[in-house]
């Protein structure tokens, strides 16, 4: 299935990775993710907006017996780059995400299972042994970090951990050592789901973003790549929205004075399908770009306006096979 939006209604009017609810079980490697040939994904409402995703699912046991299920949530990967504007959520070291879930109404309890990658390696047991957090993003990694015996720093070094930087505050050249390691959390618990009946689960958490300081994908392809081609691919910005940008710059031969900056969020569809039937039985996105002057563009399916800031897309048996990555342009409000 082809996903494909296009961005005419929201012109003529004016989003590193976020998750979906599977079944799993705990072996010997960590988490993994199994499907399930009894209960359906009846339903998935979902809004995305840079301050909160929530998501309403409702399932149904379609068999014949009552099931206790292990319900993994697993949360976009959190990849330090100190050289690029992202929003990383700013939650305690034990819920980043500030994650909060409801299983009929009632709060659960969910346990997190965190893991630590350098270039596809898990790394978490190093990262135990050495006493660090799991979470890399914080001070109290960075000092941590610091605090290690040049040995052990030789080590993450080798490994690709952390990452030297050099720099001058005014008493000479100091060397420091940033955490670099991507940080991986998954959320289980276990449900009951009662033999032909309907439960409903809510997540809430907050986003983690990722943006520019202007806007890159109006720049012409060269030896480094084609951003336009890579934002086509990604965000399905089509023609209509790159001519929409265009016309806001105030000097067309300098593509950066156009008065827009860049957010990215994604979001993890592809385990919807992890369920019994054919995909999510109703499935329903609202994107909130969150001010009337801002852009935004993703892909999907017949999306319409549904509000000055809010998109909306409604897929019948949906079959997720790719994740939703959205594009907002937020307009500055500085000269």
């Amino acid at each position: 299935m082809k996903l494909l939006w296009t961005a005419t209604m929201l012109l003529a009017t004016g989003l590193p990775a976020l998750a979906n609810d599977t079944s799993a079980v705990l072996t010997t490697g960590g988490l993994e993710f199994v499907t399930n040939a009894d209960i359906v994904m009846q339903s998935e409402d979902l809004f995305i907006s840079a301050e909160q995703i929530r998501v309403t699912y409702e399932f149904r046991n379609d068999g014949a017996t009552d099931q206790t299920v292990l319900v993994a949530f697993p949360m976009p990967d959190i990849a330090p780059d100190f050289y690029s504007p992202i929003g990383y959520p700013t939650g305690p070291d034990d819920n980043l995400f500030e994650f909060e879930t409801r299983f009929e109404g009632e709060p659960v309890v969910a346990e997190l299972h965190e893991y630590a990658f350098a270039h596809g390696v898990d790394r978490s047991d190093i990262v135990r042994q050495f006493g660090l957090p799991m979470v890399p993003i914080s001070e109290r990694a960075q000092l941590a970090t610091e605090a290690l015996p040049p040995e052990a720093l030789a080590e993450l070094l080798h490994l690709g951990m952390v990452a030297p930087d050099e720099y001058d505050v005014g008493q000479g050249m100091e060397k420091h050592y940033f955490p670099t390691w991507t940080y991986r959390a998954t959320y289980t618990w276990e449900a009951v789901f009662p033999a032909g009946q309907t439960v409903t689960v809510v997540h809430s958490y907050k986003p983690s973003i990722g943006g520019t300081a202007g806007v890159s994908f109006l720049y012409p392809a060269d030896a480094y790549g084609d951003p336009g081609a890579d934002y086509a691919k990604k965000y399905c910005t089509d023609a209509g929205f790159i001519k929409a940008v265009r016309a806001t710059l105030t000097n067309p031969d300098e593509l950066w004075t156009t008065p827009y900056t860049e957010t990215w969020l994604s979001y993890i569809l592809t385990t919807g399908g992890n369920w019994a039937g054919n995909g999510i039985e109703r499935f329903r996105l609202v994107v909130d770009k969150g001010d009337p002057a801002n852009l935004v563009s993703f892909c999907g399916q017949n999306v319409k306006k549904i509000g000055p800031t809010t998109f909306e897309m409604v897929e019948e048996n949906f079959w997720p096979e790719k994740e939703l990555d959205i594009l907002i342009l937020q307009r500055r409000t500085d000269p």
